[in-house]
């Protein structure tokens, strides 16, 4: 634990932020607790779910629990307004990349941008020289090197580094995860015994502006909001062999390996191959045809060196709830860029997600895939 520097606590009302800053607090650490307000809970109504956002991520109902949860601390806390910059550096490039035929991770989006940027500036202001979240994630410093490492969390099922790759030397220099050495069971385990309000409370499950779960269905009613045209968007289902099997309304209905929701009529389970948003495409074909061998990597940050120089070994993680799989990454003639190459195919790659890239716990780097 830090000494006696004010640490600044992101506070989203869950049972993992509000035990982070309990143990912090705990630890004798100078805490303030803030609250990110990034979206407006009022805007798009359409598109709630009947009951309202229950099981959301950052909704109004969470700000009244971290301001319980500060109350029983007895910690300062303050609620910050996020919303026009979530807006343009997280909101805005989920739908264009929707648009694109890729399928964005908005968390990450606002872990590099807003939690670990945004939210860095304004908790200096308050004058907190760090930030603590309640990330299942490890922060290490390689002594001969001295850079930052970043490590899977101690609870496998609840390690959140495939969210954490952008994070910068400088960033990590500022970020604190209390939570890293603990399972799941353990903190709620150790909020219960604090007596914290919120140690029961479940988890949240979905993305925090897209209420319904509907990606498309959000995009829709957001240029409807602001009386934007949206591009066109409609096009035809083809096979692997450029034949013509149905219409969509849209690529932004549809992301690599999905199944559901083709409306098609077919011989044999037919599967979301890639997407062309420039011929407004959507390919579909066999799971077989799914399997993909190598793919390139763009904007990729690591954590144990500046910069790949050879090729390196990794286990390497393609979407959240995929199990990383053994492959060599090859450094590529665009900076900042590097080939994937797996012992085995791997079926989904999805352009948009990230990849990446571990060397047992430790984190080598991560970025998106192409």
């Amino acid at each position: 634990m830090p000494g006696n520097k004010t640490i600044a606590v992101a506070m989203s009302g869950g049972v993992d932020s509000s035990t982070a800053a309990a143990l912090l607090k705990k630890a004798g650490v100078p805490i303030v607790g803030m609250t990110m307000q990034l979206w407006n809970q009022r805007r798009l109504p359409e598109l709630y779910p009947e009951g309202g956002p229950a099981g959301r991520c950052c909704s109004l109902d969470d700000v009244y629990d971290a301001r319980r949860v500060a109350e029983h601390l007895a910690i300062p806390y303050y609620v910050v307004n996020f919303e026009e910059r979530f807006e343009r550096d997280v909101v805005r490039p989920f739908i264009e990349e929707y648009l694109a035929g890729r399928t964005p991770i908005p968390c990450t989006l606002c872990n590099n941008h807003i939690k670990f940027d945004q939210f860095l500036e304004m908790a200096e202001a308050a004058g907190a020289e760090q930030v603590a979240t309640g990330h299942y994630a490890r922060i290490r410093r390689d002594e001969k090197t001295g850079r930052l490492l970043l490590l899977r969390g101690v609870d496998s099922a609840r390690d959140q580094t495939y969210f954490l790759w952008g994070l910068t030397q400088q960033q990590l220099e500022r970020a604190l995860f209390p939570l890293g050495e603990y399972t799941k069971p353990q903190v709620r385990q150790m909020a219960a015994e604090m007596g914290l309000p919120v140690a029961a409370k479940g988890d949240s499950q979905e993305i925090c502006f897209v209420p319904n779960g509907d990606y498309a269905a959000f995009i829709d009613a957001y240029f409807r909001e602001r009386g934007e045209p949206r591009p066109p968007v409609r096009g035809e289902i083809v096979d692997t062999n450029g034949r013509t099997l149905g219409e969509h309304a849209g690529v932004h209905h549809y992301t690599v390996g999905q199944r559901r929701g083709l409306n098609i009529a077919a011989g044999e389970p037919l599967y979301v191959i890639a997407t062309d948003p420039a011929t407004q495409r959507v390919i579909v074909g066999r799971n077989d045809e799914l399997l993909r061998g190598s793919f390139q990597v763009s904007s990729v940050n690591w954590f144990p060196f500046e910069r790949l120089e050879e090729p390196v070994r990794a286990h390497v993680r393609i979407r959240n709830k995929h199990i990383p799989a053994p492959a060599t990454v090859y450094p590529a003639s665009s900076p900042g860029t590097v080939e994937v190459r797996f012992d085995e195919p791997q079926r989904a790659v999805t352009p948009g997600q990230a990849a990446v890239f571990y060397d047992g716990d430790l984190v080598l780097g991560g970025g998106w895939i192409c």
